[in-house]
């Protein structure tokens, strides 16, 4: 309770946003989440279905899995769009007030990984075109890479979400970054005709991965960004172009850049795929640009970590936030190494894959989401089991039914037993 004269903090987290505020169309989604879903990390994972698949089975695993997880992407926004809310105000209207502070706190957490990830990810490859143009070497030159991303995110988490998202990202970085991936499809395209483009592509597997532990590991990358879409897509003037325009944008840069790192495998493989791309004609102004769309990755994670905390702690603003989240990956990005991706995503993959099945399950059938959230108790038992329910659903899969992979089946688990058991609305 606050004192008689004190007036309550607001927490725009849990609020709805205004209309005048609600400024996104079609498009300006689309633009956000195709430079969202490009990026180095996307190419790498795309990278590691190779040798273990073959050609033909990790293109249908990429296309498969773009399309299903970019599909999830975009009834997300729908939801948070039509609600004007943010993901912590989803959560809070599904699982209750006080229990969904646990998955909040668990996605500030992941969005505290990837954000240091991204940093990593761009240090190093700042780092590799710095000794590629200019012959720099030194082990300061890594400390000063990643301080130098970091005070760019910062810099950029200071300003103005829509502003960026509508003038910095559509109309600058995403043509660059379109240019680029065209330039390097050619450069590996025409490196593929030169080494037997029909002997790549009849290519097959070593064997050590199926084509749906592939379409879970490719699944993983747009799941990952579910906790996140919502705060972006509550600014859309239409939920249903909020839908349309986050599935097709990520959609096409993730199937563009996983099928990019599958081609950079099999014409010049390589334990190092930033070297890899550099080694193509060209390459060092591709990658280049690739590297300066990647800072609205790490902007999206600090952006969407400022608005979770924000929900939690709203006496500090989203931008005072931002700051805290970014100054974190950062230090974090100084001391961590890098380490294998796959156990990380596929962990992320198995808290909100049924998170946000359940979420779908109770709310994306003309659920009156704006009254749930009023009338929320400290926690809703049966969304709280099932997500749990869901949990183990996705670890037990594999061992039940060889093959048959995670995410699909805890996917359609929770949401089927949240949709089943939703109370009877109004």
């Amino acid at each position: 309770m606050h004192p008689p004269n004190t007036p309550a903090l607001h927490n725009d987290a849990l609020a709805p946003v205004s209309s005048e505020r609600r400024v996104f169309q079609w498009h300006d989604h689309a633009s956000l989440w195709f430079s969202l879903g490009v990026g180095l990390l996307v190419m790498q994972v795309g990278a590691y279905l190779m040798p273990a698949l073959g050609t033909q089975e990790a293109l249908i695993a990429i296309l498969a899995g773009s399309v299903i997880g970019a599909g999830l992407l975009g009834w997300v926004a729908k939801l948070g769009c039509a609600s004007g809310l943010a993901s912590a105000g989803l959560m809070h209207a599904v699982y209750g007030r006080v229990f969904a502070s646990l998955p909040i706190v668990l996605n500030i957490v992941q969005l505290v990984g990837w954000g240091t990830f991204e940093l990593v990810v761009m240090r190093d490859a700042t780092v590799a075109i710095g000794q590629q143009a200019m012959g720099l070497a030194g082990i300061h030159w890594p400390v000063l890479a990643t301080l130098l991303w970091g005070g760019v995110v910062m810099a950029l988490i200071s300003g103005s979400m829509v502003q960026l998202v509508r003038k910095l990202i559509a109309r600058v970085a995403l043509p660059l970054v379109v240019l680029s991936l065209l330039w390097l499809s050619w450069q590996f395209l025409s490196l593929a005709q030169a080494q037997g483009f029909d002997a790549l592509w009849r290519r097959q597997g070593t064997g050590g991965m199926g084509v749906l532990p592939a379409l879970d590991l490719v699944i993983a990358m747009p799941i990952s960004w579910l906790p996140l879409v919502a705060d972006y897509a509550r600014h859309g003037a239409s939920a249903g172009a909020a839908q349309r325009g986050t599935w097709l944008g990520y959609a096409l840069a993730n199937m563009w850049c996983y099928t990019l790192g599958v081609l950079v495998a099999l014409t010049l493989p390589s334990k190092d795929l930033v070297q890899a791309l550099l080694l193509a004609q060209g390459g060092l102004i591709a990658l280049s640009l690739i590297l300066i769309d990647e800072v609205d990755n790490a902007y999206g994670d600090a952006y969407s970590g400022a608005v979770s905390s924000h929900s939690l702690v709203p006496r500090w603003s989203v931008r005072a936030w931002g700051l805290v989240v970014a100054g974190l990956c950062t230090a974090l990005a100084l001391v961590l190494p890098m380490h294998s991706l796959e156990p990380f995503l596929l962990l992320l993959s198995s808290v909100f894959v049924p998170l946000f099945g359940v979420i779908l399950g109770r709310l994306a059938f003309g659920a009156d989401t704006a009254r749930l959230l009023a009338q929320a108790r400290k926690a809703h038992a049966a969304p709280v089991v099932i997500w749990l329910l869901g949990v183990a659903v996705y670890h037990l899969a594999p061992k039940v039914l060889p093959g048959a992979g995670s995410a699909l089946p805890a996917l359609a688990f929770s949401f089927a037993l949240a949709l089943l058991t939703r109370p009877r609305q109004p």
